[in-house]
């Protein structure tokens, strides 16, 4: 059976010649056992008719917000609360800026602002529209509230042009869905806040002591935890890597930017995972103009403690959070692991060899132990974003859900 088999999909088609694509839409949703509720703009019933999308999808095709019911209830409303996903394809550059900004002025941008549900976007329009700054900004907007995107895609288009704008293919769109669908939403009410990647400690203005951490952890946990539902912070040192969709960033630089973050963030959370690499030292005093060479003289740092960001969070722990944290090791990883557990005040801590072929810095696999008090579960090679999959599963077994 599918994974789609009695979900329930709001397609919003819009006026673009590729609306002829959605009607392979409905009909793969339809095979996989999806109802489907079509919403038409008026424009787009200029290139597809109603009735097309309503022998499709077996339902009534909406295209006019002021039309009588077949039943009485208020349709944008009844609509927008039945989807498990509202998928707008294609979505022109009107309707992606009307959902940026909130305007709701047919059916289709009325039901999509009324909807809880997750919104997957297929955009498709002129490669000048779709370059446009104000197209991209809009783009944007939605991304950083959560919205999924699949294309566009490059190649000749209707217009003429060659370039981006083409709508993805239908089976790309029923592959996004799936995907989607596929991922539950148990952790949906919760907020949570991740860290990651390295600090950078200051030596003068331009010098300055940090680790390998690529971050690249904390993010596939961020990445993780928005997908299933909840509210993400993610407070982050400097990385070279894209922030997860629909995820609030808070970049840090030093180990104090990250205490203070946390400070402030932390009575907030339902769970709380550090898997930043803070730095352990700093220097005792940062030189104001940079440190010259003075041939080959020794040039001797005074470095002191940082902050333990972990232990400080453990000590304000609220009842009702869920504390994990992360030790990255390279000798007697569990007995090392269990002190910080205890010491951090932590329910469950992540543990790692970074000696270890495929569990060390800056690659996409890891292998870890996770350790709680229960006792130690060891972990086979397997990709970050498993990883944080799993984490979580545990997380929400330690919290009895």
């Amino acid at each position: 059976m599918s994974v789609l088999s009695g979900k329930t999909v709001v397609l919003g088609v819009t006026g673009g010649i590729a609306a002829y694509k959605s009607c392979e839409i409905v009909s793969r949703l339809r095979k996989a056992g999806v109802k489907v509720h079509v919403i038409m703009t008026k424009n787009a019933c200029e290139f597809v008719t109603p009735m097309t999308f309503e022998t499709l999808s077996n339902n009534p095709c909406v295209n006019d917000t002021f039309a009588r019911p077949e039943r009485w209830e208020v349709e944008h409303v009844a609509l927008a609360k039945a989807a498990d996903l509202f998928v707008i394809a294609p979505a022109t550059a009107n309707i992606i800026a009307k959902m940026a900004h909130g305007i709701a002025d047919d059916m289709l941008s009325t039901t999509v602002l009324a909807t809880r549900a997750p919104i997957l976007v297929a955009p498709a329009m002129n490669t000048g529209m779709w370059e446009n700054v104000a197209t991209q900004e809009n783009c944007r907007v939605l991304l950083n509230r959560g919205v999924h995107f699949v294309g566009p895609e490059g190649g000749f288009l209707a217009c003429g042009d060659v370039g981006a704008g083409r709508m993805s293919e239908p089976v790309q769109i029923v592959a996004k869905i799936e995907e989607i669908l596929s991922c539950g939403q148990d952790m949906a009410g919760l907020k949570v806040l991740v860290t990651a990647g390295p600090t950078r400690e200051a030596l003068d203005p331009v010098r300055f002591v940090t680790n390998r951490s690529s971050g690249r952890m904390g993010y596939a946990l961020a990445e993780s935890a928005q997908k299933r539902g909840a509210e993400v912070t993610l407070v982050s040192g400097p990385v070279n890597i894209p922030a997860p969709r629909g995820v609030k960033v808070v970049p840090v630089q030093s180990t104090d930017d990250l205490y203070n973050a946390m400070m402030a963030l932390a009575p907030e959370q339902d769970i709380i995972v550090q898997s930043a690499a803070p730095a352990d030292y700093k220097a005792e005093v940062i030189a104001p103009q940079k440190m010259k060479k003075q041939g080959d003289e020794k040039l001797i740092l005074t470095l002191v403690p940082t902050q333990d960001v972990a232990r400080a969070v453990g000590e304000m722990k609220k009842d009702g959070q869920t504390l994990i944290g992360f030790a990255a090791e390279t000798e007697n990883l569990h007995a090392n692991a269990e002190k910080k557990l205890d010491r951090k005040n932590l329910d469950m801590i992540v543990a790692n060899d970074v000696t270890r072929p495929g569990a060390g810095f800056d690659v996409d696999t890891n292998i870890a132990s996770i350790l709680t008090d229960d006792g130690v579960e060891d972990l086979p090679l397997m990709k970050k974003t498993e990883l944080a999959d799993v984490i979580f599963d545990r997380a929400l077994k330690l919290r009895g859900k």
